[in-house]
């Protein structure tokens, strides 16, 4: 094992008591906020801690054996030992980097997923309404829940942009790498002469701001515009200005929201995708400033930025950053993204490896 990684390790166990000793003081009760925040924090530390003491027991074990060898009565038992052991330890040295990786504490959060038609016009927002459709698929395969928060629709089908909040166990976590640039080639429905069109759509993952950290808006900064809400929605929803549009004057970042009758509701929801696109900015900046040295997966956060390309006519779906190619595109517009999104997460590990020096 690396002296950097077993360096690191030994804090572990040292973290682990600390924790012990703050979780049994009488007044940890009251502050619920920290109690949850340091009962979390045990729960990783532990399950470092007791890899770590089981990798120094395989240690000794094999230590021992080593020993035993030159006793001719024990050398068989001996070898077997070694062996196992020798087996296991490369395994649990594996384990351990793993576990060492930084995890975000944004991972567990609920998702804004915003999606916007791009170049190509008709097509890109008829692409775009396909996108969404995937998403929402994948979403049900997850066991995740999806509400619109607002759209606006294309002329002949699809959307503009549309913007839903994804609900569930781990959503940030999984739809993170999503943000960019999505290219699609195939030939429209309103091509006569076969050609196959190159159009695009960008997609942003924001992670749901928790209430306790979200970005405190002066009210002072905001516009607050109200207007009646358009497409189906029936005889109610065309005779109140419940849809809400709010303005952040000194970015210039608007939210709006018309999935509920309710005006007050729908300003509550606007001001959360506000307060997520606000820290994605700020997350942005200072990725931009990051990617200077380091270009990660998640990069910038430059929707201009081509991650995908999504080829029809050869039924493939080409991951750039990865260089990633799947000729299953049938199944993934379906949502069956996990293989996708799995080799993401992999490959996000080794990048995390290789900046803590332990790939």
């Amino acid at each position: 094992m690396k002296p950097f990684l077993r360096q690191q390790l030994e804090r572990y166990p040292v973290r682990l008591q600390e924790l012990d000793f703050f979780l049994q003081q009488p007044d940890i009760a009251s502050d619920m906020e920290r109690y949850r925040a340091l009962t979390r924090e045990h729960a990783e530390v532990s399950e470092v801690a007791a890899r770590y003491a089981h990798y120094l027991q395989r240690e000794r074990d094999l230590a021992a054996a080593r020993e035993m060898e030159a006793d001719a009565d024990m050398a068989e038992m001996a070898r077997e030992e070694i062996a196992a052991a020798e087996a296991e330890l490369p395994q649990l040295e594996e384990e351990l980097q793993r576990l060492l990786v930084p995890k975000d504490p944004d991972d567990a959060r609920n998702t804004f997923l915003e999606i916007r038609a791009g170049t190509g016009g008709d097509e890109a927002a008829l692409f775009a309404g396909d996108l969404l459709r995937m998403y929402t698929r994948y979403a049900e395969r997850q066991g995740w829940r999806t509400e619109v928060i607002s759209d606006s629709a294309g002329e002949v089908g699809g959307f503009k942009e549309v913007v839903i909040r994804v609900v569930g166990d781990g959503t940030y976590g999984k739809l993170k790498f999503e943000s960019g640039g999505h290219r699609v080639q195939r030939v429209p429905a309103t091509e006569t002469q076969g050609r196959i069109h190159t159009s695009a759509c960008t997609v942003a993952a924001l992670p749901e701001p928790d209430e306790a950290q979200a970005v405190q808006i002066n009210p002072a900064d905001l516009r607050i515009d109200t207007y009646r809400a358009s497409g189906a929605g029936g005889q109610h929803i065309n005779k109140t200005d419940s849809a809400v549009r709010i303005t952040h004057i000194p970015t210039g970042i608007v939210a709006e929201c018309q999935d509920d009758r309710s005006q007050h509701r729908n300003k509550a929801k606007a001001l959360q995708v506000l307060s997520a696109r606000i820290q994605e900015k700020e997350r942005s900046e200072r990725a931009a400033k990051e990617a200077a040295t380091r270009k990660g997966l998640i990069g910038s956060g430059d929707r201009s930025d081509r991650i995908r390309t999504y080829n029809f006519p050869q039924g493939r779906l080409t991951d750039h950053r990865i260089n990633l190619t799947l000729y299953k595109l049938q199944f993934i517009m379906e949502g069956d993204l996990d293989e996708v999104v799995e080799a993401l997460l992999l490959a996000r590990k080794g990048e995390q490896l290789e900046e803590l020096g332990l790939a």
